[in-house]
């Protein structure tokens, strides 16, 4: 029996409602209307599921982050600047295995001609590697070349996600086969693409497998996981389809939009059943039970799915729009759950119902009444503890070392990519990219920005016209396919390569040192682009956004509980426990000595906020229902517990194992770290709230148990009464 069907049971049975003796329940028309007309809203529905199913595949997939950046962004003009006049090119890092320098030159020519490569930089544009190895110094080319070892830097003629940047990496690597590793940026995209879509749907299914085992055991009936799957497969086909209104998603939102909506939407399903199933002990027909308990389920779940709703739709403000997608995606998902819960749940109620009777077994739970008693002894030490953690754990999660990249994003250490990466920066060390273009009004202007780029003591390589051609030497004589690699359309290109990672404070101090050269000779109209600058931007994009999103998160379901309850006590008491239980979560991977990717930070505190707040608000409403029978708080906070914790257990543990199946079976760290956060903040969400809410809730009891009007009545004669008293004291 779920929380929220309790809080009715008692609701009604103090109203006499839905009894011979009492008032008659109040007609929901709503809900008559739907049960009345169940075999046509059924067939409806049944068009709208196939119609959004055909529609799935026509939602596009977006694997390029960069593309979430705002427009104001520097990396992003100067990424559009560039796309509008050279194109975007993708990267790729190649090293082959024990090779002459001889068989790595054709190994390259070979790699040139491949439809797709726009150029590859080696050491043959500075050594002439045809020599006798007695006149060459390998001392000189070592970075390109070592140990039987050669190293190049590609630049792809598309992006990084276009389909032929793709097919000439295939291409790339059936040249090289088992001597060969292609790694970088294109390629990670690509691994991404072709590899996600399958590695989500085992997710899903695995997922749905243990949701199912979950609600075998928490339900009393064998039948009833495959109803709730059911609805919730509808649902989710509805939310996926719907998605062609965006007309595309990042690939961060479409693997994780299934499973999450199967982890918070469950809830609404079995409220549904039981009170179908409580009116209908009292002894009324199925289509007049299921009247009832539906028009009970569409005031109550509406009103508690606005807290998940408000929280996933607080990500739409972030200035990083892959929020925007995200946001919309996941609030539609509460949505959707609801509407088929609400239109055809009703239906499958009725038609399956003989099959739910004959499948009934006894329940599986315990009754946790010892449980309760020792978790109500506990509770003033635990909360205690928890509110003395509170204050490092708050501190401690903004000290996380955090990664911002898009490379951290995807590339991850269970992929076959990271560790030919990391075998390749063993070997020669980092490699990244930087793209500068700027007017080509003055060659003494490029020459000089090229020689002061050139002179940085991490500038390993920089690639312009002048690499091609030498001083005094008309580009005329050259190729158009040549020269328009660097001058085109009145703008000049340049590529420099430099000695760092893509994300460090060392790679941060050149970019900012490129930027200034450019900017020295082009104030105006000199860009550059690269991972380097995109992830500066995005350092100070997403600090921003998380501070955002996370307060207007608050706010939102700060308000949607004092509106609902009328109180501006009840939403500080609900929030206190999951507040903590977020800075534990977020504080843990500082505490561990672990890095943290930021946009998973930032995502999943609204997801956890949003999610999990339906904890504490049935505990309280449990609470406050029990004290209108029992006078002792004490005994009432006990029960309350008693009452409480298999809801929040089932739904604790739905999400928890949701979040680490992601964990465990994605191989795309933002995505891994998302279902890491997510599963560890539901467990911790279930500990907080369970352990803390007794001692709240009876420190709080005046604002729970009494109406606004007796509690300014009370404070107001408490105020009077210490009056009194201080005069007294002050005139004895």
């Amino acid at each position: 029996m779920s929380i929220l069907e309790k809080l009715h049971l008692k609701k009604h049975d103090a109203a006499g409602e839905g009894t011979d003796g009492g008032e008659a329940p109040k007609k929901n028309a709503l809900a008559y209307f739907i049960v009345d007309h169940n075999h046509v809203i059924s067939r409806i529905v049944a068009v709208f599921v196939i119609f959004f199913l055909i529609c799935i595949p026509f939602v596009g997939i977006n694997y390029d982050l960069t593309s979430y950046l705002p427009e104001s962004s520097e990396s992003k003009q100067a990424i559009d600047k560039m796309e509008a006049t050279f194109g975007y090119p993708g990267t790729a890092r190649i090293m082959i295995k024990d090779v002459t320098l001889y068989e790595a030159k054709q190994y390259k020519s070979l790699m040139e001609k491949v439809d797709g490569v726009d150029q590859i930089v080696w050491c043959d544009i500075t050594t002439p590697v045809y020599s006798s190895p007695d006149f060459i110094d390998y001392t000189k080319i070592d970075e390109y070349y070592k140990d039987g070892n050669a190293v190049m830097d590609l630049t792809f003629k598309k992006g990084d996600n276009d389909e032929s940047t793709k097919q000439a990496i295939n291409r790339l690597t059936e040249i090289l086969g088992d001597r060969g590793y292609v790694t970088g940026p294109s390629p990670t995209q690509k691994l991404i693409s072709e590899n996600v879509q399958q590695q989500m749907k085992f997710i899903l299914l695995f997922a749905g497998a243990v949701i199912f085992l979950i609600l075998l055991f928490t339900t009393t009936s064998w039948f009833q996981p495959f109803l709730f799957l059911t609805v919730m497969l509808c649902a989710i086909i509805l939310n996926k389809g719907s998605n062609i209104i965006l007309g595309e998603i990042s690939f961060v939102t479409n693997n994780i939009q299934d499973v999450m909506q199967l982890a918070t939407s469950m809830d609404y399903s079995v409220f549904l059943l039981n009170a179908y199933e409580r009116e209908r002990a009292k002894g009324l027909d199925n289509e007049t039970a299921l009247k009832i308990g539906l028009g009970n389920t569409i005031n109550t779940v509406l009103a508690s799915s606005m807290t998940t709703f408000f929280g996933f739709l607080a990500l739409v403000t972030m200035k990083f729009h892959m929020g925007f997608d995200l946001g919309i995606v996941l609030a539609k998902s509460i949505i959707c759950s609801l509407l088929m819960v609400i239109f055809l749940m009703p239906a499958l109620l009725l038609k399956w119902n003989d099959r739910l009777d004959r499948t009934e077994h006894r329940p599986f739970l315990p009754d946790f009444h010892k449980f309760s008693i020792r978790v109500n002894r506990f509770s003033p030490y635990i909360l205690a503890a928890l509110l003395i953690f509170a204050l490092p754990a708050y501190f401690a999660q903004s000290m996380n070392d955090f990664r911002f990249g898009v490379s951290a994003l995807a590339s991850g250490k269970r992929t076959a990519i990271y560790q030919e990466t990391r075998e390749i920066e063993e070997k020669f060390g980092k490699s990244n990219l930087f793209v500068c273009i700027f007017p080509n009004d003055s060659p003494a202007a490029e020459k000089a920005i090229i020689d002061e780029i050139e002179a940085m003591p991490d500038c390993k390589k920089v690639m312009g016209m002048a690499s091609y051609l030498p001083d005094g030497v008309p580009e005329q004589i050259l190729p158009v396919r040549i020269t328009e690699l660097f001058h085109k359309d009145g703008w000049t290109r340049i590529l420099v390569y430099l000695k760092t990672k893509e994300e460090s404070e060392l790679a941060f101090k050149d970019s900012s040192e490129v930027q200034a050269v450019i900017r020295k000779y082009y104030p105006e109209e000199g860009f550059v682009a690269g991972m380097t600058p995109t992830n500066i931007d995005l350092k100070q994009i997403l600090s921003e956004d998380y501070t955002n999103a996370n307060n207007l998160a608050i706010f939102c379901i700060f308000m949607v509980v004092a509106i609902t309850y009328k109180s501006l006590v009840i939403p500080i008491v609900t929030m206190i426990p999951i507040m903590i239980a977020i800075y534990m979560n977020m504080s843990f991977p500082y505490i561990a000595g672990e890095e943290m990717i930021y946009i998973a930070y930032a995502v999943v505190s609204c997801i956890q906020l949003g999610s999990c707040i339906d904890y504490a608000i049935s505990s309280m409403e449990n609470y406050e229902l029990i004290r209108k029978t029992e006078p002792d708080k004490k005994i009432a906070a006990q029960k309350m517990t008693q009452m409480s914790f298999p809801s929040i257990l089932t739904s604790g543990m739905i999400l928890s194992l949701c979040g680490y199946s992601i964990n465990q079976l994605s191989s795309i760290p933002v995505i891994s770290e998302v279902g890491h956060l997510v599963g560890r903040g539901a467990f911790f969400a279930v500990i907080a709230v369970t352990c803390a809410m007794p001692v709240l809730l009876k420190l709080f009891d005046m604002f729970l148990t009494t109406d606004a009007v007796t509690r300014h009545r009370i404070l107001k004669e408490k105020v009077v009464r210490f009056g009194e008293r201080f005069r007294g004291k002050k005139q004895g």
